[in-house]
């Protein structure tokens, strides 16, 4: 077997790894993870899942960083395919609302923030990063939107972008306990009113 057959192979049972760990991780959290279960359920034994990731501190990161590569993907890329301002940001909050409908059981982002928002290391600092990275491609959407008129001039990006992640908190609880039709009528209520109140 040749290098680049061996490193394809690889990569390829990396994935593997990765995708059962981050399905696991939707129903159970990144704590809920388990070396000894996930190797048993890619039919490995622990010390071939270990040779993947060195720890499980770094298989929870990879997780993690696998779970806001989707989030993005599913979420603002397909946005940016709308026109810039408004119709993008509500393109964004209607994708969210989608992400939400699929993880309603479980989203490994919004897990991991409640996991870790209290504790020190690796983990903690890996979700602050990724909030905040998102936290701030939301802003850049709501600049966007009042830079083209469609939202008020004195509009506060980051006190939006807050309002608009709390709503869509209320969203993934709700959709969890009372199911997500009701929980998305409310929230797309509340964005309605919430972007009036933001008008020029």
């Amino acid at each position: 077997m040749n290098d680049t057959v061996a490193t394809g192979k690889r990569a390829a049972t990396r994935r593997l790894i990765l995708d059962q760990a981050y399905a696991m991780a939707c129903s159970d959290g990144l704590e809920g993870l388990s070396i000894g279960s996930l190797a048993q359920a890619v039919e490995m034994s622990k010390s071939g899942v270990f040779a993947h990731f060195g720890s499980r501190e770094d298989l929870q990161l990879a997780v993690l960083e696998l779970g806001a590569h989707r989030f993005m993907a599913k979420v603002l890329l397909p946005a940016l395919k709308q026109p810039r301002g408004l119709p993008r940001l509500r393109a964004v909050i209607a994708h969210w609302c989608e992400w939400a409908r699929v993880y309603q059981s479980g989203c490994v982002l919004l897990s991991a923030a409640s996991e870790y928002d209290g504790r020190d290391g690796a983990l903690h600092d890996g979700v602050v990063r990724q909030q905040a990275g998102w936290r701030d491609e939301l802003q850049k959407s709501i600049e966007l939107a009042v830079a083209e008129g469609h939202l008020h001039a004195d509009t506060d990006a980051a006190q939006l972008a807050f309002e608009i992640y709390a709503l869509m908190l209320g969203l993934h609880h709700d959709a969890g306990l009372f199911g997500f039709d009701e929980a998305r009528r409310r929230t797309d209520a509340a964005v309605d009113r919430l972007f009036t109140s933001y008008q020029p």
